[in-house]
């Protein structure tokens, strides 16, 4: 299962204007994509892909080089959710995307862990101290731990300017043990109940 470990971070001053870049990098690749595709619908009656979008913002990290200071797992995720959000709408469980607005109260943008086979991970937890892509090492105020395997990071900035870091991992849920496991009851013919434990109950005798 998933689990998110919420805590507040307290970002350098470099580290707080390289988020609220990335912030920025993602809203316009958010926007710039849900145009393309309105565009592309209203022309063909069919919307772009996302592996159509993902290729195209090579190419368009190569127009602008200002993209290329924000994660890319994190460009990556900011296409990902529009497909999301599309995909929703079409199958009527949500309202259509709608361009993202720097004066929505709270930005984020969310970075994907990756587990490489040699070297360590892109984010990882160690005491008080959180790895981010492209931030580096940040502190933050711990509460607990965090268990499980990570794997991604949203970085929250609220109306106030304080940020916030939601880590989501896979953990292992734990089964009980059999003395602890409800007991399940076959009714039969020739005995009156057998239990899930193999005990055999005898049917009641007439009186």
């Amino acid at each position: 299962m998933h689990k998110a470990f919420q805590f507040r971070i307290y970002p350098t001053k470099e580290q707080a204007i390289l988020i609220n870049k990335t912030i920025g990098c993602c809203r316009f690749v958010f926007n710039h994509f849900l145009a393309k595709w309105n565009e592309a619908y209203e022309q063909t009656g069919k919307g772009l892909t996302y592996y159509a979008c993902a290729n195209q913002l090579t190419q368009l990290k190569k127009k602008w080089e200002w993209l290329k200071e924000a994660d890319s797992t994190a460009l990556q995720n900011a296409l990902k959710h529009l497909d999301d959000s599309l995909q929703r709408f079409f199958k009527k469980q949500n309202d259509p995307p709608r361009f993202k607005s720097k004066k929505n109260p709270v930005q984020s943008y969310t970075s994907q862990c990756n587990h490489p086979k040699k070297g360590k991970t892109t984010i990882e937890v160690v005491g008080n101290q959180i790895k981010l892509p492209k931030l580096g090492w940040v502190t933050f105020a711990k509460s607990r731990e965090v268990e499980g395997k990570i794997l991604s990071a949203t970085i929250r900035r609220n109306p106030t300017g304080k940020y916030f870091v939601s880590v989501v991992c896979e953990t292992e849920i734990e089964t009980l043990p059999a003395s602890k496991k409800a007991v399940g009851v076959d009714l039969g013919l020739k005995d009156f109940a057998i239990l899930s434990t193999g005990e055999k109950i005898n049917a009641p005798q007439k009186v």
